[in-house]
């Protein structure tokens, strides 16, 4: 039986970078895998980014309507040699609930292995729907670590403006113009919100 595997950590921590490792290695060895991110990542618009700078196109961009059994079934292809061997997920954060219950679907029904990478929590430490629902029912969890500024393992997610750190706004704003990140960990977090 295949298995939904979770892979989180905070920013910076490698996720995207060993999700197309991962890729690689299947590739190298003429296995086929699908490799997708929600939508609403808009960052690198319909590509995975990696802080190191390895780039690669998604297979299709999951909407928050779509139902991923389906897309994933619909690409599967009627012959042996399009079989997917691995669908692999770039913040998985941002997956609906009910997705994340059709990509265990996937794993156990239709034998397929499901890499889903992400962070567990926003710059408020409030978890993601998708993150949650990883958590709930993953066969298996995998921490990615980093590091805090300070050297200490890091562990949020912090949310700058203006090179300023806020702790209000809504739980989604994608890194890039606006707004930045920085992994800290809890000690330096709670120091930026000002609590001792």
């Amino acid at each position: 039986m295949s298995k939904l595997y979770f892979r989180h950590g905070a920013m910076n921590s490698g996720k995207s970078t060993a999700l197309l490792q991962v890729a690689h290695n299947y590739e190298e060895r003429n296995q086929r895998v699908l490799l997708i991110k929600p939508a609403i990542d808009t960052k690198g618009d319909n590509k995975v980014v990696s802080r190191l700078g390895v780039v690669r196109e998604v297979d299709f961009l999951l909407l928050p309507t779509m139902n991923l059994r389906d897309e994933v079934s619909k690409r599967a292809g009627a012959d042996a040699s399009s079989e997917i061997a691995c669908l692999l997920i770039d913040e998985a954060q941002f997956m609906t609930a009910e997705q994340v219950d059709q990509a265990l679907e996937i794993a156990v029904l239709d034998n397929i292995p499901v890499l889903a990478y992400g962070i567990r929590t926003d710059f408020q430490t409030k978890g993601f729907p998708g993150s949650i629902r990883l958590l709930e029912i993953s066969h298996s969890l995998e921490e990615l670590k980093t590091i805090c500024r300070c050297g200490k393992k890091a562990l949020f997610n912090a949310r700058l403006k203006n090179g300023k750190f806020t702790f209000a706004g809504d739980q989604v704003a994608i890194d890039g113009d606006k707004v930045t990140y920085e992994s800290l960990c809890p000690s330096c977090y709670f120091a930026e919100l000002g609590k001792k």
